[in-house]
C-alpha cells in the first residue's frame, strides 16, 4: 500500500509539472507582437464642431489593427488564422524604447487630428490661423549632449530664452552658434510642463552647429467655429483621411454618407494627398466584418527606391483589394489619392 501511495503521489507531481509547463509555454510573453484585425469605429462620436446640427443617416468610421504580445497562444492563433502577421520588437519598434513608441504613437495621432482641421477648413473654404508652438523631437541623437534629457513628441519652445515664428528661423540661431558653445534650450514634456536644459551644441554632418535632434512643426489650428477631435486610446497617423471627411461634412453641414456604413484609411498631408500606412489588409477585414459597404484605401504611388527595397511591394488599393477578393467580401474597394477624391465619389 505505501509503494501505491508513493507511485500516485509521484503521478500528481509529473503531471502539475506538466500543466506548469504547458501554462509557460503559452502564456509567457514572447518577444514578438501579434497583428490583427482590430475595431471599426465612427469617427462621428469623435469630432465635434461647434454649432453644427449635422445629423448623419449613415456613418465615417476609421479602422485600426490590434497589436499584441505573443505568446504561445496567440503564436498558433496567428498560424492557423488569415489576416494575422507576427512582427519582431525591432521590426515593431526599431531601437525605440516601450514608452517611446506609445509617446510616438500619441504625436502622430495629435499631428493627423491636426491636420485634418487644417484640410477639412481649406477644403470648406473656411477661415483658420496657424499657430507656431514649436518643434516637436522626433530623435535625439547619442552625441547630443540633450541625450536623455529632452525625449521624443517633447516640444522645443526656445533656444537661450528666444523665441521663433518657425522651424527653419530656430534652426538658423542654433546653425549660428559656435561648435561647443553652451546653449540652453526650453521646452514642454509631454505632461505640458514647461522645462529648460543646458548643453552644448555638436558639430552635425553638414558641419554646423546643432543640437542633435531630428524635428517637425509642431503646429496648431485656430479656427472658429472650434473643433474637438477625441480618439480616445487609439494612436498614429491611419485615421487623418477619414477625421478630414468627417469636420468637412460638420462644417458644410453635408451628409456624405447617403445613409450607408463607409469605412477608410489613410494618413493626410497638408496638400490633402491622402498617405499609405501598415495593415491595410486587417483594417479591410475588420470593415467587412461590421458591415461597412464602401472602403477607402490609399492609391499611393510606388517608387524606385521602394521597389528596389522591396521586390514585392503593391500600393495600398492593390493591398486592399486583394484582402477583398480573398474574404469574398461585396465591399467596394475604392482608390483615392486626394481627400478630395472620396469627397467627389460620395457626392456623387
Amino acid at each position: 500500500m505505501k509503494k501505491n501511495k508513493r507511485f500516485i503521489n509521484k503521478w500528481w507531481l509529473i503531471s502539475g509539472l506538466v500543466v506548469v509547463v504547458l501554462l509557460v509555454a503559452v502564456l509567457l510573453p514572447l518577444p514578438y507582437y501579434v497583428e490583427a484585425p482590430g475595431t471599426t469605429e465612427n469617427v462621428g462620436a469623435m469630432v465635434k464642431v461647434d454649432h453644427s446640427k449635422l445629423k448623419e443617416k449613415g456613418s465615417l468610421n476609421l479602422t485600426t489593427v490590434s497589436m499584441m504580445r505573443a505568446t504561445g497562444a496567440t503564436l498558433a492563433y496567428a498560424a492557423l488564422t488569415n489576416f494575422t502577421d507576427v512582427y519582431s520588437k525591432a521590426d515593431m519598434m526599431g531601437d525605440q524604447s516601450d514608452s517611446d513608441y506609445t509617446r510616438m504613437n500619441e504625436f502622430y495621432m495629435e499631428s493627423a487630428q491636426n491636420t485634418a482641421v487644417y484640410e477639412a477648413f481649406k477644403l470648406a473654404k473656411k477661415p483658420f490661423e496657424l499657430d507656431y508652438q514649436g518643434v516637436y523631437v522626433l530623435d535625439v541623437s547619442e552625441k547630443s549632449t540633450f541625450k536623455n534629457i529632452l525625449e521624443i513628441a517633447d516640444t522645443v519652445t526656445g533656444v537661450n530664452n528666444k523665441s521663433f515664428k518657425s522651424s527653419n528661423e530656430l534652426m538658423a540661431y542654433i546653425k549660428s552658434q559656435k561648435i561647443g558653445d553652451k546653449i540652453s534650450v526650453q521646452y514642454t514634456d509631454d505632461s505640458s510642463q514647461k522645462r529648460s536644459a543646458t548643453g552644448k551644441t555638436i558639430k552635425l554632418a553638414d558641419g554646423h552647429a546643432g543640437i542633435g535632434i531630428t524635428l517637425v512643426d509642431h503646429t496648431s489650428v485656430k479656427s472658429t467655429p472650434a473643433v474637438k477631435v477625441d480618439a480616445g486610446a487609439i494612436g498614429g497617423p491611419s485615421a487623418g483621411m477619414m477625421f478630414t471627411l468627417e469636420i468637412y461634412s460638420q462644417l458644410v453641414g453635408k451628409d456624405l454618407t447617403n445613409g450607408q456604413k463607409i469605412a477608410g484609411t489613410g494618413t493626410i498631408e497638408a496638400d490633402g494627398t491622402v498617405g499609405r500606412i501598415g495593415g491595410i489588409d486587417k483594417k479591410v477585414a475588420t470593415a467587412s466584418k461590421n458591415g461597412a459597404v464602401i472602403f477607402f484605401a490609399p492609391d499611393d504611388k510606388i517608387t524606385k527606391a521602394m521597389k528596389k527595397a522591396d521586390p514585392s511591394i503593391k500600393t495600398n488599393y492593390a493591398e486592399a483589394k486583394a484582402a477583398a477578393e480573398k474574404l469574398g467580401t461585396k465591399m467596394k474597394i475604392v482608390p483615392v489619392k486626394t481627400v478630395d477624391d472620396a469627397i467627389k465619389y460620395l457626392e456623387k
